[in-house]
């Protein structure tokens, strides 16, 4: 038995890497800002890590507060002209920030390594240390979710016009929520670099950004607990499913349409609304058998 745990970890951890990705992901959505900038602030977050590590042997946990912080700077910088703008425009706009950051990543050779990337990286996160990173986030994400700054965020995400008329200055709560996510974005990735063995622009590419974006959408955009459920689903399928592990995209592009089409909610907010229905059923049930 615990060889077979043992043997499972490093599928455990891949999936708490993906859902803090996804935590990003989901700040952003869950606010109503379109972005797909996840990407390109996570590359910032693991190389800004890496290079302090690499270069001036700072210590892990300095090394992922300045990926956090990095995040959060570029987050908030890539909001002052990007949250005025909506929907698909957006979206365009943060995959160009995306390609800007890979760009730099590609060009900046002496400091990134360029297409060869950086090798030889040390490990100095361990399991324990992953688990305390993704319950710092996942409690952030609950007390966020919980306070006047969710309650905003979900006002502007399901009608915009309404949340200005309460008052709610949307450009700054959209503001907000690029430099959260950017911050969460930085620390995946500085997790990413203080992992892994090794760092090329490609781990930031499109694939991540499609990745990221469905275990939101599998999961869930209105639930806390909903993209911890979507990264676990879709990083552990083409695991348990090693013919479908070569096609991981093409699996995770075909669950999104699905999903969309029969489960527009995703997983996680579905079964909560399926629950609230039930309750609400049996309370009509109790209420006309005592009249």
């Amino acid at each position: 038995m615990i060889d077979l745990l043992l043997a499972q970890q490093p599928l455990a951890e891949l999936i708490l890497v993906n859902a803090i990705l996804a935590y990003s992901q989901y700040i952003a959505l869950r606010a109503g800002v379109f972005s797909l900038a996840t990407a390109g602030l996570a590359s910032l977050g693991a190389y800004t890590a890496a290079v302090l590590t690499v270069r001036w042997g700072v210590p892990m946990p300095l090394g992922l507060a300045a990926a956090a912080l990095a995040g959060a700077a570029a987050g908030g910088l890539l909001a002052l002209p990007l949250a005025r703008l909506r929907g698909v425009f957006q979206a365009i706009a943060t995959l160009a920030f995306v390609q800007i950051v890979l760009s730099l990543a590609l060009y900046a050779e002496p400091l990134t390594g360029g297409a060869m990337g950086m090798n030889g990286l040390p490990r100095t996160v361990q399991g324990w240390h992953l688990l305390g990173v993704f319950a710092l986030v996942l409690y952030l994400v609950f007390a966020l979710s919980r306070g006047g700054v969710g309650r905003a965020f979900d006002t502007i995400r399901q009608e915009e016009t309404v949340a200005v008329s309460l008052g709610i200055r949307v450009v700054r709560y959209h503001r907000l929520a690029f430099a959260l996510s950017g911050a969460i974005a930085g620390l995946g990735g500085g997790v990413m670099a203080h992992r892994n063995y090794s760092l090329v622009p490609e781990d930031f590419g499109f694939p991540l950004l499609v990745s990221v974006l469905t275990f939101v959408v599998l999961g869930g955009r209105a639930a806390v607990l909903g993209p911890l459920a979507g990264a676990a689903v879709l990083t552990a399928l083409p695991e348990l499913a090693r013919p479908l592990a070569d096609y991981r995209l093409a699996v995770n592009g075909l669950l999104m349409v699905l999903f969309i089409v029969h489960l527009p909610h995703g997983v996680v907010d579905t079964v909560i609304l399926q629950a609230r229905r039930l309750r609400l059923a049996a309370r009509r049930r109790a209420a006309e058998a005592q009249a």
